[in-house]
């Protein structure tokens, strides 16, 4: 195992060992093509507060901006936790992603220790990314991540979380870091109608099954797998497939003797 990282940011030069799901190529580093829009989770280190003021989460959201122009990836949601954050986006470039999250972990690490007067790691290891298809996941990952405040009691309703996309979505507030989908866009031909549509999604709320599945892929980092449809006819959200994919080619999976793969699953390792 490699030496920590000295600015404090939980990234490594080396492989931190095994990471919950397995990725094509034998690599340890999440999976996150051009083009594919990924759901993503990264905590604090021990799940220890990594916002502890409104400054911080002003600070987060300015450097992301910052990061993200720079290494080319369209942020579509996202919602900062006290101790951790989700973000729904699409990388533009085969290394979108992991540039913007190791610059964003680097330099908010260095900000939060020097005003919290602390040192060591931040972030706990890599970060986790779920990519999946946009036209089935798009819009419940985006409430998913946007309701985590409400759902962890935190606030009453969506609309009163300052540090989430969701007022964005609304019309309360323009966000000038988020770059809306075309999912999104496909809402409603007006700016009105698209944010009033998106309100009633967010209203009906996901399924039980649904943020299950969700839930379990975002901390996985295995690619949802494609489903039917997240809604019933008539508009609601729905349940969803729970099976949990690699990212990659399938072709040449080595097969894995039947209690090897049980152990696996115990210790919460995709297989």
């Amino acid at each position: 195992m490699s030496a920590e990282s000295g600015d404090g940011s939980g990234y490594h030069s080396g492989q931190t060992g095994p990471e919950p799901c397995a990725f094509p190529n034998g690599t340890t580093s999440p999976f996150s093509p051009a083009g594919l829009p990924a759901l993503v989770l990264q905590r604090g280190n021990n799940r220890q507060p990594v916002f502890l003021a409104p400054d911080d989460y002003l600070h987060y959201l300015d450097s992301l901006r910052m990061a993200a122009r720079e290494h080319d990836l369209a942020i579509h949601a996202y919602g900062l936790r006290p101790n951790h954050i989700h973000l729904v986006a699409t990388p533009r470039g085969p290394d979108s992603l992991s540039l913007t999250m190791q610059a964003i972990g680097r330099r908010y690490a260095r900000y939060f220790n020097r005003t919290a007067g602390r040192t060591g790691t931040l972030w706990e290891g890599r970060f986790r990314s779920a990519v999946f298809d946009p036209a089935e996941w798009m819009l419940p990952a985006m409430l998913y991540v946007e309701g985590n405040a409400v759902r962890a009691g935190e606030t009453v309703t969506p609309e009163a979380d300052r540090w989430s996309s969701y007022r964005h979505h609304v019309g309360i507030e323009a966000s000038a870091l988020v770059s809306d989908h075309s999912a999104y866009w496909e809402l409603g031909n007006t700016p009105f109608e698209r944010q009033s549509n998106y309100q009633s999604l967010s209203n009906e709320g996901l399924s039980g099954r649904t943020l299950a599945v969700l839930r379990k892929h975002a901390h996985s980092g295995c690619r949802l797998a494609a489903t039917d449809s997240w809604r019933n006819s008539s508009g609601k959200v729905r349940g969803a497939s729970s099976r949990c994919q690699r990212a990659g080619p399938s072709a040449n999976r080595r097969r894995s003797h039947p209690k090897r793969q049980c152990r696996r699953r115990n210790r919460g390792i995709c297989f």
